[in-house]
This record gives C-alpha cells, structure tokens and sequence, in this order.
C-alpha cells in the first residue's frame, strides 16, 4: 500500500505541477494580449513555483524553465529590471544545459537565451553577452533546417545580434552578415505574417547602419523603402507601432542633401514620425529616453535645414529630457549626451553666448568618460569635441582651447577604429585648424598625409567602381591644397607624392589588381596564383552595378545581399594576401604607392614629366627628367586657379554647340558655314583676340612658356632634321580639362606655340607611364596588326559620311605596306565581338560616335550601329597585348568636371584596359579633316616603324606621339591661317601614354 500510495502522491504533484506550468503560461499569453504587466507578475511567481517543485532530472525540467526564463524576460521589457534579465540568461542557461540532444525545444531555449543576451548588452554594454548572443543564435540555425518553421525568426534574431556588434565594433563584415541573414529571413517569411513587419523594420535599421558607414545612398534608399512597408503592415493600436515610427524617423532624418538623397521634405517627415513614436510611449517605458533622443535629433536636422531658432531650442530641450530619463550604465548615454552637446555648440554658434559652448564641452567631455575607448563611436565624439574646442578658441583666444582642438582632431583622424569616413573628416578639420596658421606647423604635414590615406579607405576595393567615383567627389579639393602646402614649406617630394598617390585612385586600383607577378611566382606560386584570383573577383565584383529596384523579388534582394557580402570577403582576403606579400623578404614595398626617388628611376628617355598643380593659394610645376636627380620645381607665379576656372568656364561657352562630328548631315561639310554649326569662336576678347586665342595665349604666356624656359628648350625649325623632345603632361584639378599641348600665341602673322618646341602627350599618372616604360614588350606577329571598326550612321548619332573615307584611307595605306588590317562596319560589329578583336589584334581604329556622360562617367561610351560600348565594360577587360588605340571620336578624352582628377574618360579607359597608347580627343572633331588626319598618322607611323629583332617588322605604336604631332603640322599647313575655326579642328587631337 504504500508504494501505491507514493506513486499516486507523485502524480497527483505532477498533475499540480502540469496545471500550474499551463496556468503560467496562459498567463503570459494573457499578458501577450492585453499588456497588462499586472499577468506577467503573477505568471512569474507561478512559473517559479514550478521550477522549485519539478525534481532535478524530471524531462520537463529544461522545458519549465525555459518558460520562466522567457516570461522573466519578457517582464524585464516591461520593467527594466536588470535583475529579472539577469535571471532570465540564467534560467535559459540551465534549460540549454539539461536540454537532451535531438530535443525538439532546445532551438526554442537556444533561441529565447539568445535573444535575452542581446537586450543585455543593449543595456549593460557587456560586448562579451553580445558575442554570447551571436554564438547562440549561430548555433540555433545551424540545428534545424531551413524548412523549420521558425527559421525565419532565429534568422532574423542572429540578423540583429550581427548588426549591434557592427554598431559596437564597426566592423563592415559582421554588417554585410547582418543585412544577408535579415534579408533570408524576411524572404522565409510568408505573406501576412504576423512577424513581416518586424523582419522588415530589422532589415531597414541594418540598411541605415550600413549606409552612416559608408554613406552609400543607395542604402538608405532601400532603408527607408523597407521601413515604410514595415509600418504600413503595422496596425494602428499595435504596441509596436512606436517602435516602427521610431526607426522610420531616424532613417528619413539620416538622409543629406550632400548626396543627392534628401531635403527638407525627408526631415518634416521624420519629425511628423518621431513625434508621434514619443505619443505613443508611456510614462516610464524603457524605450522613451531612446525615441526623446532622436526626435531632439530631429529637431536638430531641422535647425540645419532652414535656420529655425525655436527647432533648436525644442531639440535641447528635448535632449535634455532623453539624457535625465537614461538610467546610469545605458550604452546609449554617451551617444544621448553628444548630440546635446551638439546642439549646443550650435546655439552658442547662433547666439555667441560663451555658456552655451562651456556647456557642449562639458557634456561631451561626460560623453567621453562613459564610452569605451574601443567603440567604433570615439573617433565621431573626439571630432565633435575637437569642433567644440576649436569653436570656443575662436571666440576667446585661448591657447589651451587651441591646443585641445588639435590633440581630439589628431586623436579622431588618426584612431584604429571608427568609421574611415568619420576619420577623413576628422583629418580635414585637424588640417583646416592647422592652416590657419602663417606658416603652418609641420604638423600639418602628417595631417595631410592620414587624410589623403584615408581618401583611399572611403573608396576601397570593398565597393562598387560607380560608388567609388561618387564618394571621391567629396573630396576633390582637398589634393591640390594638400600640394600647395608641401610646396610652401619646402617639401616638393611630398607634393609629388601625394599627387601621385591622391590622382587616379580608381585608375590605380585596377592597375594594382593586373599587376604582373613574374618575381613573385619565382618565390612562391601558390601565393601568386591566389592574388590572381582574388584580384579577378574583385574585378569582377567591383564592375558589377547591382541597383536595388522598388519591383525587385525578395529572392533578388537576398541575392544582392550576398554578392555585397562576398565582394566584402574578397576586399578583405585582398588585404590579407598583400600583408602576407609584403612580409616576405624581397617584397616589402609590393604594390605600395611608389616613393619619388622610385619613380626618378624609371622615367622615360628624350623627355620631361611635367605635373601641374593650381591650389587656391598658389600654382606650380614640379618637372620630373632622367637628366636630373631631383624634382624640379617651377613656381608659375603669374597663373592662379581663378584663371584656371575662367579658362575652363569661356572654352566651354566657346564649345558649345560645336560638333563637327556630330551635327554633320551625309554629303554637306559644315566647316564652311559657322552659323549652321552653332560656331561661337568669333566672340573676341581684350586686344581684337578671340577668347579661344586668348585662352591659348593666357595658357602659354602664364603657365608653358615658364616652364619651357626654365627646362632651357629651344624651338625648333619647322624644316630641322632635330627629333623634338616629348613632353608628358599631367595636370590636375580643372587643368585637366584645358588644352596645355596647344598654348601659345596665335595671330594672323604667325603663331608661337608648345609644337614648336616639343611633342605632347598626357599620362593619367606618372606610375601610369613608368609601368610602360618597365614593361616594354616586342609585338608578336600573330596580333600586330590594325583592325578598323566604322560606323557611319549608328542609332543614336547623325550621320558621319568621312568616317567610311577614313578607315578606306587607312586600310589602302596598311594593305599596301603589308599590314594585317581589317574593316569592320555597320552591323558586322557588336560591343562584345569589339572586345574580341581587342584581344586579336594589337592595335584598333574606332571611327564612330562617342559621348561622355557627365552625370555618370562610367557609362561614356562608343556609339556602334549593334548597340554601345561603354567604359565599364572596357574597364573589365585585360588586354595584355593591346598597343595602339585610334579613337576618331568626339570626346574620347574628355574628363568628368566633379572628379577631375580620376581621368574618367574613353582614353583612360583604353589605357586601363591595357593599351600602351592612345589618341583620342578632347571635343568635337572635325568630319572633313578627320579622314586627312589619320592617313597622316599612319603613313609616318609606318614610315618610321622600328624593326624588331626577334619578329622582325611588325605594326608597331611606339612612334605614335610623334606621327600624331606629324599630322597635326599637316592639318595647320593645310588651314594655313589661325582663325578659332582652324585653330579648333586640330586642337581636339590628343595623345595619351608612351
């Protein structure tokens, strides 16, 4: 009787213990329902109860505590109460541990202490919970399979973990993981689901992450897009609504006029959106101090916006109320506390009442002292200190403020972790204080040298070529200062190298990526084999365009979260694999900006590099000669970037409308009628000179002819047997955009000119040209030779009747002297089949049209009657063995005016894409003198074609700068006077390379 007896007790306490566990749990649910806190309480107590009386090793055990483990935390979402968190990661702790294996709820338990883990870190800055919580969440999705109905949910659990520790440590890797996770979750998530909305609104918080590290619109365009789904799914009265109002406001308010993604519109919405989040908030809920501090930001935006006095003070005061309802220990305090001294700062800047900027210095400085020196947001709050410092200098005169401004700013640019955005600006504002000095401290110095390093890292390899030319554009500026400065203390080597370093980025990136490792393959080619390969997928990642569209499935938005990741992993494996190169005896210097002495080693014989700056405070030459051991340096005095601008600005209006090419309508020869071609080059100028000859004249008087006298060259007569010496041009800034090959003085008596003293020709750098001289190659017989491409009449343009005259010219011309050449014309050539060709034959002819594409570079391109070929794609080619590229086209050399300094043009690209040389033009040219132009070219280009001792003769480019200069004297016999008409049909012609 009494084993019955003991036996029907324990099921009697079972039953209890089952009724109990069940009545805690619908109290839960009730609270679910009602957000009556009053349920969650007494749910607790039940649930403890039960844990007591469940026997160590009872199979439920792992279960009911689960479920208090869960209930305690969903109490604490309530409360705030630190202990019952605590309790709740302790409970699901043992739950996990006494879960058995193959248990059906332990992804349940693993997800529950997951999620718990994560809020404790969003209260207690533990980074190890956060690094807890990941472990977890990676382990739950890697327990069950995809087809788990819960899998969207643990997905998106691991998503958000991923995306605070990306917020925390900055790194771009745990956020790129972040946005693929959330955006697979989402995409498991059927229509209707309840759980939608918050998927989206995850994936819309990782999305802006993202973009205020990199400030890539295109990210906080999708961003906003998703988080307006997300609160249009949410009803109104759900208690998540604030939450989504909330996340939506901080996104619109993100966006900037600066990158062509925002306006007043974005922050009158955000406000409208954050105001109602705070509404919505109770008294006392843990998430108001959060959604007070981002409406005050909001506020703030909107002072920026339109000056409102009474938005700024509502934004302090709103601040205000944020920092004195954050609990002591808040991660979010130090952040709270920046953006009120911010609004300081910028009422003091309203009013000049120093108290206000001894208030933003105290408050920051609070700031400082709660943030761990780690957090990827120090370097942004010593820069906000720093400006701070620097605004109460100013005003006062105070040395130690002075001093203050300086140490933050240096401390922000130069920090190990943070933002590289947040980091140039930084460098930018160190520098911008350091030159306001007379002279400026050497100091400046190093600040120029981070920033332009820094430049780099905002525009990496990690990202798309399209997206790399658009962050360059902020700082297009800065180089040419940057070698004003060195110059001015002394330090032309500097200048030299930062221009080097600081032009061309993209240029030199592609560059780096189709370096040859022959001497590296000697010592290990297996480390040779993987940086070719990972170079070729960052190519090919790089030339990628992937451009979220409102249509696009969720299957393809996962997709382009996955390519952005594994574009990420390349750039990354990219640098790994350089540190191991340069760690190996023999490489240390592999792939590193060249030094100037290494560059004085390789210069091309008969000739001068001339790198031309126009800073705002000064212009200069720096010549670079094999004859000399040092960089000459040329002050031109008398030419200022105000010049250079006005230059720019006149040629333009001169040019416009005038388009030989172009506007040509078969059989009729619009050189004879100005009127009919929209000709503007009779406007005259100062003297009875037209402005085109009295831009050549201001070019030549004020900024060649020095240099020509300093180098001591003589003209040369037109009849001399004396070969001319080269001259490689290489300007920056706006000069790029000038005709520096044509200066000179041009009258009805006679002309003095740059042709008279030397052959032309641009390089996009001057690493650019060594590595040609370096890598001079022989032409094998199997692709020397031409082949033409024409098109007369391509969709798109008008008809070009002397384009079929050309390349017959050309091709009689080559026939005859036993050159391989081929035709290709109208519709027997594609863009792709083009391609082709490049790579079987060493030379090309384009006679076409051609654009460029101000607004978007990369999308320049060749006109041909089977569609185009623009730059993109050429740049993704690598033509080992290309030579020579002919481009009879109208503006194949033309620069883009927001990044003058990337030589983003048809020309570049050809140079790019492996060609030694290249002409091209830098505006319209001339359909009737075009033909004459090129037949000219070629026949000295095989009069004077070199013979190869391993080939014998081969069609050869590498006289091709001098048959041009040789055809450009023809073209001028043959116009025989000066007048803009004649002087801008040979002008256009351009050579590029060596």
């Amino acid at each position: 009787m009494g084993a019955v007896q003991s036996l029907l007790d324990a099921r009697r306490t079972l039953h209890r213990h089952n009724l109990l566990h069940m009545f805690g749990v619908a109290l839960n649910d009730r609270y679910s329902k009602t957000n009556d806190p009053v349920f969650l309480s007494r749910a607790v107590s039940i649930l403890r109860r039960v844990e007591r009386w469940t026997p160590e090793g009872h199979p439920d055990m792992a279960s009911h505590l689960s479920y208090l483990g869960n209930t305690l935390r969903a109490r604490f979402d309530v409360s705030g109460d630190m202990e019952d968190l605590n309790e709740a990661i302790q409970v699901l702790g043992r739950a996990v541990s006494l879960a058995l294996d193959g248990d059906d709820g332990l992804p349940y338990y693993l997800g529950w202490l997951g999620d718990s883990l994560q809020v404790h870190y969003g209260r207690s800055g533990d980074l190890g919970k956060l690094t807890e919580a990941i472990v977890v969440h990676r382990r739950v999705v890697a327990l069950v399979p995809e087809s788990h109905p819960e899998m969207a949910s643990w997905l998106s659990s691991l998503g958000s973990s991923l995306g605070r520790r990306f917020w925390r440590t900055g790194d771009p890797e745990h956020i790129a993981e972040a946005i693929s996770v959330l955006q697979r979750a989402v995409e498991l998530t059927p229509d209707g689901h309840p759980a939608m909305a918050f998927r989206l609104n995850n994936v819309g918080i990782c999305l802006r992450f993202r973009f205020l590290r990199t400030l890539d619109p295109q990210d906080i365009i999708e961003a906003i897009s998703v988080l307006h789904q997300a609160t249009e799914l949410t009803p109104e009265g759900h208690p998540d609504m604030p939450f989504r109002l909330n996340d939506l406001g901080i996104c619109l308010q993100a966006r900037s006029p600066d990158d062509g993604t925002g306006d007043l519109r974005d922050v009158t919405e955000a406000t409208s959106a954050l105001q109602r989040a705070v509404e919505l908030t109770p008294e006392g809920h843990p998430q108001l101090p959060k959604r007070l501090s981002n409406l005050g930001v909001s506020f703030q935006s909107l002072f920026y916006y339109t000056g409102d006095f009474q938005a700024l003070a509502e934004s302090i005061s709103t601040l205000q109320s944020a920092v004195e309802l954050t609990p002591d220990g808040d991660t979010d305090m130090p952040s709270r506390l920046g953006f009120l001294a911010t609004s300081f700062r910028l009422r003091f800047q309203k009013t000049g009442d120093l108290q206000e900027i001894f208030d933003a210095i105290s408050v920051q400085q609070r700031a400082m002292e709660l943030i761990p020196e780690t957090h990827t947001h120090m370097a942004a709050h010593l820069i906000d200190l720093a400006r701070s410092f620097d605004a109460r200098f100013q005003r006062t005169g105070d040395n130690q403020d002075l001093k203050a401004a300086i140490s933050n700013a240096r401390s922000s640019a130069t920090s190990t972790s943070g933002s590289p955005i947040i980091r140039l600006n930084a460098a930018i504002t160190w520098f911008e204080i350091l030159d306001r000095f007379t002279p400026p401290p050497l100091e400046i110095l190093t600040a120029l040298d981070t920033a332009i390093d820094l430049i780099s890292l905002t525009a990496a390899l990690d990202q798309t070529l399209d997206y790399r030319y658009a962050r360059l554009q902020r700082t297009s500026g800065l180089l040419p200062h940057a070698a004003s400065t060195a110059i001015r203390l002394g330090r032309i080597d500097k200048a030299l190298e930062w221009l080097e370093q600081g032009r061309c980025l993209v240029w030199g990136q592609l560059t780096k990526l189709r370096t040859p490792l022959d001497d590296l393959r000697h010592h290990d080619i297996q480390l040779a084999d993987s940086i070719v390969e990972v170079s070729r997928q960052l190519e090919n990642a790089g030339s990628a365009n992937p451009i979220l569209r409102s249509e696009m499935s969720l299957s393809e938005r996962s997709s382009l979260a996955d390519q952005s990741r594994e574009h990420l992993r390349c750039a990354q494996k990219w640098d790994d694999l350089l540190a191991k190169v340069r760690a190996t005896p023999g490489f240390e210097g592999f792939l590193k900006p060249l030094s100037w002495y290494t560059l004085l080693q390789h210069l091309p014989d008969g000739g001068y590099i001339i790198i031309l700056n126009a800073g705002t405070l000064r212009c200069d030459a720096i010549v670079l000669a094999p004859v000399h051991d040092q960089p000459l340096h040329v002050p031109l005095t008398n030419f200022s970037l105000a010049k250079c601008d006005q230059y720019r600005r006149d040629l333009g209006a001169q040019l416009q409308g005038y388009n030989y090419r172009d506007r040509g309508e078969a059989g009729t020869v619009l050189e004879d009628n100005d009127e009919e071609r929209g000709f503007k080059g009779v406007n005259r100028g100062k003297g009875g000179q037209t402005i085109i000859q009295g831009i050549l004249r201001g070019l030549w008087t004020d900024l060649v002819k020095p240099i020509l006298q300093e180098l001591g060259l003589q003209a040369i007569q037109a009849t001399s047997t004396v070969v001319p010496p080269r001259i490689w041009w290489c300007p920056t800034g706006p000069l790029s955009f000038l005709p520096l090959h044509a200066a000179g003085i041009y009258t009805s008596q006679g002309s003095e000119c740059v042709l008279d003293y030397s052959v032309s020709s641009y390089t996009p750098t001057i690493a650019a040209l060594v590595d040609r001289v370096r890598s001079t190659r022989s032409i094998g017989k199997e692709i020397a030779g031409l082949f033409m491409i024409c098109q007369p009449a391509a969709p798109g343009g008008s008809n070009i009747p002397g384009t079929t005259r050309e390349v017959q010219s050309i091709y009689k011309l080559a026939t005859e002297e036993g050159l391989r050449a081929e035709i290709f014309e109208g519709g027997a050539i594609t863009p792709a089949s083009c391609l082709d060709l490049m790579e079987k034959f060493s030379s090309v002819h384009l006679a076409c049209h051609a654009s460029q594409d101000a607004a978007n570079p990369l999308k320049s391109q060749f006109l041909f009657h089977s569609g185009s070929l623009d730059l993109l794609t050429i740049l993704q080619r690598n033509l080992k063995d290309a030579d020579l590229a002919f481009l009879s086209a109208c503006e194949t050399g033309t620069g883009a005016e927001k990044i003058p300094d990337e030589a983003v043009h048809l020309a570049a690209g050809m140079l790019a894409a492996g060609y030694r040389r290249v002409v091209a033009t830098m505006w319209s040219i001339g359909d009737r003198h075009a033909p004459a132009v090129a037949v000219d070219f070629y026949q000295y280009l095989l009069d004077h074609q070199p013979q190869d001792p391993v080939n014998g003769s081969t069609f050869d480019g590498s006289c091709s700068a001098h048959a041009l200069h040789h055809a450009i004297q023809q073209l001028r016999l043959r116009l025989n006077d000066n007048s803009d008409q004649s002087l801008l049909a040979w002008i256009p012609y351009v050579h590029f390379g060596y």
